[in-house]
């Protein structure tokens, strides 16, 4: 680093020179630590489905069904953004009609953003046979639809979790997945590929993750850190371990750099709480204090947040429907409104809600954002003194808005006078 001017000051070179020594570890262990926001897009939900449901068809049918069946529904119950703006009680004007039209058009193209293949909660226990037969089938449909282009953007497996009661099956799942997707991708991971591990309870769960992967790694021939992971978050020991410390920061540590995201697990998590079944919600108490340690933990470290789901599936009448994705729509928005991006979605009568809670949380405040982001930029002012930090998280809420569809990139740019990579550097990305 050049020398400057020591005119017209009073701390010595010696001084400053000892700062620094002093703070260089310091500097080391932050970008490590916080590196910031990945350049990736991330998905705006999960979509779990056990293994067994992908029995006798393919990724790209499955997800086909999800947006077709999720389409029929709108069809049946909100044939047009008036009905639905009703439904949601909010206003039939230009804003509801855009998104109206955007959900639609989003279940034709795209219903599916990240779609997790279950071998835990959701699949059970198996025969050990008929469990190695599903993961290995799992492989073959991921690799398949990645080869042919109809793969959601992000797709993998839940394994089952590393207690002692179900650890070995779950690492020889995860094994056997692994192996046969390598292979059937002539020895390249699909970029988009994702790995859950569910009820982590201590770090040294995330540590024997991370020997797994590494050893898959070195044996495959593929670059040392290559393969990442989400943590989830399903026990009260997640968040306070019995000698009375955070635990989450301890986990996100404990992946040496691998953790990619944190999934709040609603049902498991109230449960371990005491919380009656009645009343087990993302909006519960208990959830809203788990999801800010969660989420404190993760500021600056590159691990996204994602919140949990609802049990409550618009089926029945017209009544049930109704009330369900009122619901649904009410628990993403709220989700949104504090700053979780991504849910889990568990039926396909939840996408439309999912869509139009998300678009409309993106278009209401395009205008805004962009103005305020533009003034920044171009620094003539406006309603608000806007700080770098502000114009970052501006920057993230539009970059977002693209990635999902919500807003277009030619509207963003004549808004903002700023292209995608301006975005990307303004957000930290």
């Amino acid at each position: 680093m050049a020398r400057q001017d020591d005119s017209g000051t009073t701390f010595t070179r010696t001084v400053r020179d000892d700062v620094e020594s002093a703070l260089a570890e310091v500097d080391d262990e932050l970008r490590r630590r916080y590196p910031g926001e990945p350049a990736t897009r991330q998905p705006v939900h999960t979509v779990y489905v056990p293994a067994d449901a992908l029995d006798g068809t393919t990724v790209a049918d499955l997800v086909r069904d999800w947006g077709s069946q999720a389409t029929r529904l709108l069809d049946r119950h909100a044939p047009d953004a008036a009905s639905l703006a009703a439904v949601l009680g909010r206003p039939a004007d230009a804003l509801a009609a855009e998104v109206y039209s955007r959900v639609r058009a989003k279940l034709d193209r795209e219903p599916v953003e990240d779609l997790r293949i279950d071998f835990e909660d959701g699949y059970g226990n198996r025969p050990d046979a008929e469990e190695d037969a599903a993961a290995v089938r799992a492989a073959r449909l991921v690799a398949a639809a990645v080869a042919e282009g109809t793969a959601p953007p992000y797709l993998g497996i839940r394994m089952k979790c590393m207690e002692s009661a179900v650890r070995a099956r779950g690492i020889r799942t995860l094994d056997l997945f692994l192996t046969e997707l390598l292979d059937a991708g002539a020895g390249r991971l699909p970029e988009g590929l994702v790995l859950t591990l569910p009820k982590v309870t201590y770090p040294q769960q995330v540590g024997a993750m991370v020997r797994l992967v590494e050893d898959f790694e070195r044996a495959a021939g593929l670059p040392a850190g290559r393969i990442g992971f989400e943590i989830q978050i399903e026990t009260t020991q997640a968040i306070l371990g019995a000698d009375g410390r955070a635990t989450v920061a301890r986990m996100i540590d404990a992946a040496e750099g691998r953790a990619t995201g944190l999934h709040y697990g609603t049902f498991d998590y109230s449960a371990s709480c005491g919380v009656g079944a009645a009343y087990q919600s993302m909006e519960h108490p208990v959830a809203d204090h788990a999801k800010a340690v969660m989420q404190v933990a993760a500021a600056g470290t590159g691990v996204r947040l994602s919140d949990g789901s609802t049990n409550v599936i618009p089926v029945g009448s017209a009544a049930q429907v109704h009330d369900a994705w009122r619901l649904h729509h009410r628990l993403v928005r709220r989700s949104l409104e504090r700053a979780y991006y991504q849910g889990w979605d568990m039926h396909p009568g939840h996408l439309p809600t999912r869509y139009a809670a998300v678009y409309s949380f993106y278009r209401e405040g395009l205008d805004q954002a962009a103005a305020r982001l533009h003034a920044y930029v171009t620094r003539t002012g406006g309603d608000v003194m806007d700080e770098p930090a502000t114009a970052k998280a501006l920057s993230s809420y539009l970059l977002r808005g693209l990635d999902c569809g919500a807003v277009d990139a030619t509207e963003v740019e004549k808004a903002t006078g700023l292209d995608r990579p301006r975005l990307d550097a303004l957000a930290g990305r």
